[in-house]
């Protein structure tokens, strides 16, 4: 798909919004069509007529326009050259899978412990996986900002690969699974199975775990332990299925050869 902008000036690192052509504010333009940006998963690139990454899509917000009824989704681009100002033709293209993972804390969310098990995801996960983009996000132990932020990540900009870390065990505040549970298109069982073979061969108390994992929309959503070290065993574990899910939720129609 090819998008005519009308670019901003920015340096190399910086993240500018993607606007309407007629939206007030500073950020790049659409020029064509002008009344709203396409619908633009996280990860995505726009490279120029030379095939050069210029700016990838990092996240996304939603802009009120005056004398419009309705607010435009605008996707935030991150610019990965200098760009001069002026109109481009960009073809937008994503090259491997976005990954999202949500670290569940009090502690962390109030800036009382630092989140270990998150980065860990994006580390062996980016050894393991081709990756576009990553981001992480770290949450309190509550219902409602995580069922809102599945959502999000998973509908509103489609992430490929979200993982949750924490909130599995018995502990009153521990509800990262039934909130991830009642948004499942589909439960992928097998994968559960997998951590808990993998957590029960360290420790008995990981048959306490209720972790869930499935898909929504096209993402697939795996809930893993709060601890490093559980999150490393658990996600090595069902790591070489991943390549062959992800590219079925893609729309891959090859056959399923053993």
């Amino acid at each position: 798909m090819n998008i005519l902008l009308r670019l901003h000036s920015c340096a190399q690192g910086e993240i500018l919004p993607l606007l309407p052509a007629a939206a007030p504010g500073r950020g790049h333009r659409l020029e064509e069509p002008p009344d709203a940006p396409p619908p633009l998963d996280a990860g995505t690139g726009l490279h120029n007529a030379g095939g050069r990454l210029q700016l990838r899509v990092v996240g996304r917000f939603w802009l009120p326009l005056a004398h419009a009824p309705h607010a435009a989704s605008c996707p935030l681009l991150l610019a990965l050259d200098d760009l001069p100002e002026g109109p481009q033709t960009l073809r937008a293209r994503k090259d491997g899978y976005s990954l999202a993972w949500i670290t569940l804390s009090d502690k962390g969310a109030r800036g009382q412990r630092e989140d270990t098990s998150g980065p860990a995801i994006a580390r062996i996960a980016g050894a393991a996986l081709p990756l576009a983009h990553s981001q992480g996000f770290l949450l309190p132990d509550e219902p409602r900002p995580l069922r809102a932020l599945l959502t999000e990540l998973a509908l509103g900009q489609g992430y490929d690969l979200i993982c949750t870390t924490g909130g599995t065990g018995l502990a009153p505040r521990d509800i990262t699974p039934q909130v991830t549970a009642a948004l499942l298109d589909a439960p992928l069982p097998g994968l559960t199975q997998a951590m808990l073979a993998a957590g029960l061969d360290k420790t008995p108390h990981a048959m306490l775990s209720r972790a869930c994992a499935g898909v929504l929309g096209q993402s697939l959503v795996l809930n893993l332990p709060g601890s490093r070290k559980a999150v490393e065993e658990n996600l090595t574990a069902v790591l070489p299925a991943l390549p062959h899910a992800l590219a079925k939720l893609r729309g891959d129609d090859a056959d399923c050869g053993r």
